[in-house]
């Protein structure tokens, strides 16, 4: 980690967010093609103890640490995430067409508070080419979750539309599904999460899931686990409802946090802030509340449906404050980017002690 700390990440941080991504994981491409890269990272990562292997809305994790959506929208580097040591990793968002998304420069660090603010507007290749890359090859073991949205051009009236078209090709090529209604970077698509559309878009997909698996299977009555992926502003009252509607149609839970629009509190200078505008806040910042948020639904829930904790989560003290919570699983993306690939196995080390 301090090599990492001290060495790699000030050259990565020099360049753009967006584009020292991209550099890494050409990098990590080329290097994969030595045989013994794979291997050497998988000796270092890779391996399990069996006590962290976890059941979750009846899936078998090797180990309760996910890779968030957004690292890797197409799904072009699992195999090398993979090697890192993850329990399972969610791809997309992706939408039904290709999109190119917002702007550049669309994704700022925010140093001094350990974080980012991103605007990326869900670009990705679109669900076909996802799909495509998911049949060719995958690694075993790996629970991977598809994390599914609606084209910036669709009206929000016609948006179950997309979220069927996206569930309908990825059904047979992932283990769980993840509904974002709560990006800030696509217009209008977080009023999704009001009630009534949001449980128009749901109940779609738990119909649609169930006879898909009968179709291919013959389980009457399976469908593959759905999730919904919240937003951490929501109010006390925008949750109540989220969670009558994620119990009446029967989910099998949700992902707590999506990216924040407040700014409160931030270290960075407000001037620095304005010139970088509109986005989704990202890291330490937003553990505070997307742990409550966990709090909150494990409570209002009853336990009726599991959770996946993610937000703020740079260290193995984090993750742990959110399985406390109430987190069934969890999911890091900006902690990864901060503090490198062995915060995975400092987490799993710190969860064995």
């Amino acid at each position: 980690m301090e090599i990492y700390r001290r060495l790699i990440r000030p050259i990565l941080f020099w360049f753009n967010p967006e584009t020292a991504h991209h550099f890494v994981f050409s990098t990590l491409k080329t290097a994969f093609k030595i045989p013994f890269i794979r291997k050497i990272l998988a000796s270092v990562y890779k391996n399990d103890d069996p006590r962290l292997h976890k059941k979750v809305f009846g899936l078998d994790f090797p180990n309760p640490v996910g890779l968030a959506a957004g690292f890797d929208k197409d799904g072009k580097y699992i195999q090398e995430l993979s090697a890192f040591g993850f329990g399972f990793i969610e791809v997309g968002t992706v939408t039904p067409l290709p999109q190119s998304g917002n702007p550049k420069p669309r994704m700022f660090r925010l140093l001094k508070d350990h974080a980012l603010i991103n605007r990326m507007g869900f670009n990705n290749d679109g669900v076909q080419n996802l799909s495509r890359r998911l049949k060719r090859k995958r690694p075993e073991r790996l629970i991977i979750g598809g994390n599914i949205g609606k084209n910036k051009d669709t009206p929000n009236e016609n948006a179950a539309m997309d979220y069927e078209k996206s569930f309908k090709e990825l059904y047979h090529v992932v283990d769980y599904f993840a509904v974002n209604v709560s990006s800030p970077n696509t217009p209008g698509l977080r009023f999704l999460q009001q009630k009534e559309p949001l449980r128009k878009i749901l109940q779609n997909l738990v119909d649609l899931g169930k006879k898909l698996s009968a179709q291919r299977a013959g389980e009457e009555g399976y469908s593959k686990p759905i999730l919904l992926k919240i937003a951490p502003d929501l109010s006390d009252d925008e949750l109540n409802d989220i969670v009558e509607v994620v119990i009446s149609c029967a989910l099998s839970g949700v992902i707590a946090t999506n990216t924040t629009v407040n700014r409160e509190g931030l270290k960075t200078d407000s001037e620095e802030l304005t010139q970088i505008g509109a986005g989704g806040l990202s890291g330490s910042p937003l553990r505070e509340r997307s742990t409550e948020i966990i709090k909150k639904l494990k409570e209002k829930s009853g336990g009726k449906f599991s959770i996946i904790g993610a937000g703020g989560i740079h260290s193995a003290e984090d993750a742990i404050e959110k399985l406390n919570a109430g987190a069934d699983l969890i999911q890091v993306y900006t902690g990864f980017i901060y503090e490198g690939p062995s915060l995975v196995g400092k987490i799993k080390k710190s969860l064995l002690s």
